[in-house]
């Protein structure tokens, strides 16, 4: 019987990795269960690691770090009480999933894969990247753009809580303190709301929870140096987002006007030229040659917008909400969940609406990370 129960809840929760992931067929699903079995078999209680002698004393530290973050993601952020983020797991490996996305040549739409229940989503996720890249090669023959990147976290949207909860992973533990705050407060933020066949609601609302919730963090919590840190980094990160979204955007207008095929091919290899060359002058200048963003723009595709899009369109409407509803988590989150309830297209305006919309007189204006 514990057996039995046991194997329902490894499937349950393979079922939760799906919703991030998409799934088709009963491989799929026997991958899926068995990668999130190992990842839980490995997983201890944060305490037991912290006080076990063998642990490396940064890690140790981070750990400890990391439980006052989740103290403050339910006193401060409201997100869930639960026994998410209270264990940790060495998968020894670099990434938790590997995800494979797809655009046509000629558009920015992103495949979408379906099951039942869950509703479709716009990228497949696999715990062996040997599968994904078979994945990407077969999807590539098939005529489609592919993107194939690492995923270091994935939530399973509170499901995994009767196991012990999403567990602290290797593939992030050591990122600095800003990105580790972000990545646990997008994460818990997918256990609040989650809505079925609408990836970029659901991205744009955690990463407009990581945004604010990590800064709030920093306020009360950052060092100076670690404030200056995240400074240059959003600067970059704005940037790199103004910079790929006027590109989304002439991509956008080639594929929707008129011409031939092979004009639009003509169009949008010169519309990567002069991506590129941008980047190459903002790398050389304002940054001051930093490099992170290199491997991003040598793979850039179609599918590479498509993800862009899912998880920042939507942001600056989340954001207009938190302002309206006087910066109150708990109103936040119940706004948001409201929302989830309409249809989609009335949803999706409204977000559009409030990011359009200028702040109110004294209303503070919200960064842009």
């Amino acid at each position: 019987m514990a057996t039995g129960g046991l194997i329902g809840t490894v499937l349950l929760a393979a079922a939760a990795v799906c919703l991030t992931s998409g799934c088709s067929t009963l491989g799929y699903y026997a991958q899926a269960a068995g990668g999130h079995l190992d990842l839980l078999q490995r997983a201890r209680p944060v305490a037991e690691v912290v006080a076990d002698p063998a642990t490396p004393e940064p890690l140790r530290q981070r750990l400890q770090r990391s439980q006052q973050m989740r103290d403050f993601a339910v006193r401060e952020l409201q997100l869930p009480d639960n026994d998410s983020y209270r264990r940790y797991a060495d998968l020894q490996r670099e990434a938790v999933v590997w995800n494979v996305v797809a655009a046509p040549e000629l558009g920015l739409t992103l495949k979408t894969w379906c099951f039942p229940v869950m509703g479709c989503v716009g990228y497949r996720g696999y715990f062996s990247r040997e599968a994904a890249e078979a994945t990407a090669a077969q999807l590539k023959a098939e005529g489609w753009e592919v993107m194939l990147y690492g995923v270091p976290a994935y939530s399973t949207l509170g499901w995994s809580n009767w196991v012990g909860g999403d567990p602290l992973l290797n593939t992030f533990i050591s990122w600095s303190e800003a990105e580790l705050a972000r990545l646990i407060f997008h994460e818990l933020a997918h256990q609040v709301v989650y809505v079925a066949d609408d990836t970029t609601f659901n991205e744009s609302y955690a990463t407009a929870v990581e945004r604010l919730g990590g800064r709030l963090w920093l306020a009360q919590h950052g060092s100076a140096a670690a404030l200056a840190e995240v400074q240059a980094t959003e600067r970059r990160r704005e940037d790199f987002r103004a910079l790929t979204l006027r590109a989304r955007q002439r991509l956008l207008e080639i594929y929707a006007g008129p011409g031939s095929d092979d004009e639009k091919r003509q169009a949008k290899a010169a519309a990567m030229a002069a991506l590129r060359a941008e980047y190459a002058a903002l790398k050389g200048g304002p940054w001051g040659g930093f490099a992170g963003y290199d491997g991003w723009f040598a793979r850039a595709n179609n599918a590479s917008f498509g993800v862009l899009a899912a998880y920042n369109e939507l942001v600056p409407g989340f954001e207009a909400l938190f302002e309206a509803e006087a910066r109150d988590w708990s109103r936040f989150h119940r706004a948001v969940k409201e929302l989830s309830a309409r249809p989609g297209d009335e949803r999706r305006q409204r977000l559009v609406q409030l990011g359009a919309r200028p702040p109110a007189a004294g209303t503070p204006t919200p960064a842009t990370p």
